[in-house]
């Protein structure tokens, strides 16, 4: 009965087919094993300082050594195994800042799509509310308000990122709504948590699946945004953005502590775009199928 339309092997075929797709997989999937395996895989402890080796260069330059072969910090701290402990803040910050704004978007979204009336009238006063808010000042005055956590920083991006999942999931839910399969879900007496679940979800999953993606680049930019600030992950959490704020006062004569970590933030922003822009072309649903 359910009209779901999943991605089949057709499609799966015409993703791997994809350079952008493929391209920003790897990309993506080569920061999650690093993220996964860092216990493994850094040389040193990303939070041990050794201030007799403060700013050794990287080893393909002048001063550099293998022992740090990307250098280290203004505290003498490994850069490297900053660089891979800090793929896990950026990657955590994205991931939950996704299923915290999912969740409340996609709830809203769908609610207000399926039953129309008032409850759409809420829902599109919530949303209206929420995109007259500005993220990055709210998310300031936030930070400043309640300081600095890791908790807090994942809290306020999910709570101030759910809109486009709440604009998506409504406008698809009222095409879908008059459909054949889901007027055959109501003559067959299912219930409107049935029709939601069973017949609505499953549709607008690619949909939600493809803002996702925007959203997580989105949170992982504005996380480092914060952190640069010195208003998101607290030191000495090895963030991306928080490595690019130490060393901005160390930039104009040992330029690679805020190159290395501002390439690994630009790099995997844009594989999870390019995996954003690989699925919203070859994974649009056909509403009408």
């Amino acid at each position: 009965m359910s009209g779901a339309v999943l991605p089949g092997s057709g499609a799966t075929r015409r993703l791997l087919r994809n350079a952008t797709f493929v391209i920003g997989a790897l990309i993506v999937g080569l920061v999650v094993v690093v993220a996964i395996v860092a216990p493994w895989i850094a040389p040193y402890d990303p939070y041990a300082i050794d201030l007799g080796r403060r700013l050794v260069p990287p080893a393909w330059m002048e001063g550099g050594t293998p022992a740090n072969w990307l250098g280290t910090d203004q505290l003498g701290r490994d850069y490297l195994s900053r660089l891979i402990y800090g793929a896990r803040i950026s990657l955590i910050i994205g991931v939950a800042t996704v299923i915290t704004s999912g969740v409340i978007g996609t709830t809203l979204g769908v609610l207000g799509g399926f039953y129309g009336g008032r409850v759409d009238d809420v829902v599109m006063f919530l949303i209206t509310a929420r995109l007259s808010i500005p993220v990055v000042l709210v998310a300031l005055a936030v930070a400043g308000l309640l300081g600095t956590s890791f908790l807090l920083v994942i809290l306020v991006l999910g709570l101030l990122l759910w809109d486009r999942f709440a604009v998506v999931a409504r406008s698809t839910t009222m095409q879908l709504r008059t459909l054949d399969y889901v007027s055959a879900a109501w003559c067959a007496g299912s219930s409107h948590a049935s029709v939601l679940l069973r017949e609505i979800l499953p549709n607008i999953a690619t949909h939600l699946a493809v803002v996702a993606t925007l959203e997580m680049a989105l949170a992982i930019l504005l996380e480092a945004a914060l952190s640069f600030l010195g208003l998101g992950v607290p030191a000495p959490l090895p963030s991306w953005g928080l490595m690019i704020s130490e060393a901005k006062e160390y930039m104009f004569f040992t330029p690679w502590v805020i190159l290395v970590p501002g390439v690994a933030l630009f790099v995997l922003v844009f594989g999870v775009n390019l995996l954003g822009d690989a699925l919203r072309d070859m994974l649009g649903t056909d509403l009408t199928r």
